[in-house]
């Protein structure tokens, strides 16, 4: 497997990481007596599978239900030293609390320590204050890494740009978990700036909240040729050394087989993905015109500031792919969370536009007065089934 130096944590991670939100029984607690064996069973396969291949970055969550207690069952089994473990609990606003979550899933793992730890969700600037202030969750998790219990300390976030940017220049964390990729490029600066301070980049869920990737759009599946939408995102993503690691969110050991495929093209990158990506933003260009393509996020404030709060930025991006690449359910699965998914996917749907007090909050932006109409056609283009995070689920 191919690795990348992960920043100062000086770790020689895998470009592909074992993301463990996807194979658990539950997404909430269970006794382990009420998995099923042959739930268990795929899992510790998935595990086997993923560090016979190399992939030796095993991440999880204290938020991700019975993930922990199930890979509690097989890594205490496994050689340690070759394995990069990773879990994540989120900030609060009582940091006594913080820590005994953090024991918890400890516990639950049966390791004596993590490789790497993150702060699971600074979403908002109450998430970043509550990590940063004084005798906050950052103070424990740096007395955690003086006992031994964690080696590095980062965090993952779903914030707006601002926000993910404003907690790399606090320069506490040593890597990042973040979203970035074809059809959302909004946090390349933050990437930039984590490389400046020598952070590791870790890029989120690549596949799902990267285009739906594993039932992509017959159009994409074209303009993607001689790659598969899932071999071209892999390769887009790693042709940028400010990456270093993707997470592939495996449900089942065969889950990693594309990946791999992607791979074999690697020393390739420079002459599949320029061609690609330019074909790509051809069609988006013919559809949307070019005036949109390069200006249509100009001035548009963060949704608290919106009437409503109606998550327009968001809106108008899963717009611009599902009209431009017919990313249409890609588009539906994103946008049926707005409204559902509290501060880890902020923001409300355009059900209901007030069009003049939108129209002043958008005075900003050269496209405002086609906005609100194009609002409503994405309501009616991507309204479904209100939708939950996977870890609302049951």
């Amino acid at each position: 497997m191919l690795t990348r130096r992960f920043g100062r944590t000086e770790l020689s991670m895998p470009v592909f990481s074992c993301g463990g939100m996807r194979y658990q029984q539950s997404w909430q607690d269970l006794p382990m007596a009420d998995v099923p064996k042959a739930n268990q069973d795929n899992l510790e396969a998935t595990i086997l599978r993923a560090l016979e291949l190399g992939i030796n970055h095993i991440e999880t969550a204290r938020g991700y239900g019975s993930s922990e207690m199930q890979l509690g069952q097989i890594l205490p089994k496994l050689p340690r030293e070759k394995m990069i473990i990773q879990t994540k609990v989120a900030p609060m606003a009582d940091s006594r609390e913080f820590l005994a979550t953090f024991n918890k899933s400890m516990d639950y793992l049966g390791l004596d320590y993590v490789d790497l730890f993150s702060l699971h969700g600074i979403n908002n600037q109450e998430l970043l204050e509550f990590s940063t202030r004084p005798g906050g969750c950052l103070e424990v998790a740096e007395q955690l890494r003086r006992e031994g219990r964690c080696r590095h300390i980062g965090f993952s976030t779903h914030a707006p740009s601002q926000v993910i940017r404003d907690a790399i220049a606090t320069d506490a964390f040593d890597y990042v978990n973040l979203h970035w990729y074809f059809v959302n490029d909004s946090n390349w600066q933050a990437v930039l700036e984590a490389r400046a301070r020598d952070m590791g980049v870790f890029i989120i869920s690549p596949n799902d909240k990267g285009g739906l990737l594993y039932k992509p759009s017959e159009k994409l599946s074209e303009l993607c040729q001689p790659l598969s939408p899932m071999r071209f995102n892999d390769l887009y993503c790693l042709r940028r050394p400010e990456v270093h690691t993707l997470s592939l969110g495996a449900a089942k050991p065969s889950d990693f087989d594309e990946h791999l495929l992607a791979l074999q093209d690697y020393e390739r990158m420079e002459e599949l993905i320029p061609p690609i990506e330019a074909r790509l933003r051809q069609a988006m260009s013919e559809t949307l015109g070019q005036e949109w393509i390069e200006h249509w996020e100009q001035g548009i404030p963060c949704c608290e500031e919106i009437p409503g709060q109606i998550n327009v930025w968001e809106i108008l991006r899963l717009w611009s792919y599902a009209r431009s690449l017919d990313l249409v359910e890609y588009g539906k699965m994103r946008y049926n969370l707005l409204g559902n998914a509290d501060h880890w996917f902020a923001g409300n749907q355009a059900d209901e536009i007030d069009e003049s007090a939108l129209l002043a909050a958008l005075s900003r932006n050269p496209f405002k007065e086609k906005i609100p109409g194009i609002l409503r056609e994405a309501h009616a283009l991507l309204k479904g089934e209100p939708k939950k995070r996977l870890s609302q689920s049951d």
